[in-house]
């Protein structure tokens, strides 16, 4: 890779400002934390977002690759609906070598996100030493984290993020622009996070304080 190659590729990672308007306007809440852009579409739209390992608040945020473009979130929860993670868990029981590639790409996770946190100045965050996402590296938990690490990494990282991208080849694939109708882009772009799920694989442990449970004497009483 020359030297102007290389240059072009890192400036197209540094997301701008019309790419966090665009990023807003596909999830439908106002983004925070982005630091990078790691997957386009041909068009230069964001695919995927990469947030920081620690947000602005503080909190330490394992998911760094986030699967943004509308198009490809449906397409992946349609492969989720159709218990298509069940189908992956059982080949990761029984097939060895897809097992060890899987682990390949958990540790290949924690690097980029190693790197991305170097290169956004946030450092190291030890409270998610060897925690990846997605339920990587014995589990699919979440198939929009490993397409997301997928689309990021490029073909040959993440074995079964590779596989969901090419189940939903009949909804979306990377050499065409399904950007045109897929968001809403009149008006302003979403200034409030009316969302009620958490990110994509972010373990509910992480930066949350542990539920109280309540004993039967705290219990309240019926009225």
């Amino acid at each position: 890779m020359d030297n102007n190659t290389a240059a072009a590729r890192e400036n197209s990672r540094q997301p701008t400002p019309q790419d966090l308007d665009v990023l807003s306007r596909q999830l439908g809440r106002p983004v925070r934390d982005v630091v990078e852009i790691p997957a386009r579409c041909v068009c230069g739209n964001p695919l995927v977002a990469a947030t920081a390992p620690r947000l602005g608040n503080g909190t330490p945020f394992p998911t760094t690759f986030y699967l943004t473009h509308p198009v490809i979130t449906s397409a992946v929860s349609r492969l989720e609906a159709a218990g298509v993670m069940n189908e992956m868990n059982d080949h990761l029981a029984a097939d060895t070598g897809l097992s060890a590639a899987y682990r390949s790409a958990h540790e290949a996770y924690l690097a980029a996100r190693d790197a991305i946190g170097q290169r956004a100045g946030i450092g190291a965050v030890p409270e998610i030493d060897g925690v990846s996402a997605g339920g990587m590296p014995t589990r699919v938990k979440c198939l929009h984290v490993l397409v997301g690490h997928s689309l990021a990494a490029g073909p040959g990282v993440n074995p079964l993020g590779d596989e969901a991208l090419e189940r939903i080849s009949e909804w979306w694939t990377a050499d065409r622009c399904y950007c045109d109708g897929a968001w809403d882009t009149s008006g302003e772009a979403p200034s409030r996070d009316l969302s009620r799920h958490g990110p994509q694989g972010l373990p509910g442990i992480v930066g949350r304080p542990a539920p109280v449970r309540k004993t039967a004497n705290q219990a309240e009483a019926p009225q």
